[in-house]
């Protein structure tokens, strides 16, 4: 098939790469406008294009795809259909209509579950026990497409939202070919997606991290894991972020304000929640690096007592 490809982010990458060793001919790539980014602010090319670039294929920048000069650009690449991967902006129905097999978009959720910016985060924090790649007929909706395929992958009991993230990216180029390829055969059986039993996965932003310590331990601990490694999760002490990496929920009985360090030694830094305790493995404070929690407590060492704070 002759290929448009839409993508930004490296979730997209392999998606990509599968296409073009699957044989297919990508005649472009559509990708977000390069942006500045670091202390530096030095403008960086998204990944797609850095290794669409590497591939030798054609890159197109466009600022908002609503534009009719992009989508002359469009019309005349003349596409049997368009892959979306991660992409970031929302297509317009001429676009959607543009190609004969239409635009199929790799969604990171089990759909209708997770429709929205950041699913592979919310699946953890939610706390399910799997979550997956579906491929979807693109529609003017909010990923409300048809149904393609799916391919289920089970959350493991520590899983970050890094290593999810990885996982799904890997799984969504052997995914796309299939259905490419029973997309040619003839041989797919869309399948609508219901309302019933879905939830939106909102965007991400950093005040989300502000450990409220008044919850499970279970739900903070998940929310360590779905915010790793951006854009983390965090409480304060004494005036500055300190940012939690890992941690343990112990179903203990000890006793302490929901917040409050009840030990801090070799063994961990332990912090009272509203239902258990949460062990802290591993740590970083404003301005230093990632530490272990009992490294860390030997050169910051923490009062029994003290309460972590939420802004």
């Amino acid at each position: 098939m002759k290929i448009v490809f839409m993508g930004t982010p490296d979730f997209s990458v392999p998606a990509l790469e599968a296409l073009v060793s699957g044989g297919h001919e990508v005649a472009a790539v559509i990708t977000q406008p390069d942006k500045p980014k670091g202390r530096g602010k030095a403008v960086q090319m998204t990944p797609v294009k850095e290794r669409a670039l590497a591939l030798g294929i054609p890159v197109y920048q466009p600022v908002r795809v609503k534009e009719d000069g992009f989508f002359a650009q469009l019309e005349a690449m003349a596409p049997d259909v368009i892959v979306v991967a991660a992409f970031g902006q929302i297509l317009p129905q001429r676009i959607l209509s543009l190609p004969p097999f239409g635009c199929i978009n790799i969604h990171a959720s089990l759909l209708p579950k997770y429709r929205g910016a950041a699913p592979i985060q919310w699946a953890i924090i939610d706390g399910e026990k799997e979550t997956g790649i579906t491929t979807m007929q693109m529609n003017a909706g909010l990923d409300t497409g048809d149904m393609l395929e799916k391919i289920v992958i089970p959350i493991e009991e520590k899983e970050t939202g890094g290593s999810l993230h990885d996982k799904l990216s890997a799984a969504g180029g052997p995914l796309i070919l299939s259905t490419l390829r029973k997309l040619a055969e003839g041989t797919l059986t869309p399948v609508p997606q219901t309302e019933e039993g879905t939830c939106y996965a909102r965007m991400l932003d950093k005040s989300l991290g502000d450990i409220d310590w008044s919850q499970k331990g279970t739900a903070i601990e998940r929310l360590i894991r779905g915010l790793n490694p951006w854009p983390s999760a965090y409480t304060h002490l004494n005036g500055k972020t300190l940012k939690i990496w890992e941690a343990d929920v112990l179903a203990e009985d000890r006793k302490g304000e929901p917040g409050q360090v009840i030990q801090a030694d070799g063994a961990g830094l332990f912090v009272a929640t509203g239902e258990g305790i949460l062990r802290i493995t591993s740590l970083q404070l404003e301005g230093k690096k990632r530490m272990e929690s009992d490294a860390f407590l030997r050169g910051f060492p923490i009062e029994i007592g003290t309460r972590f704070e939420r802004r």
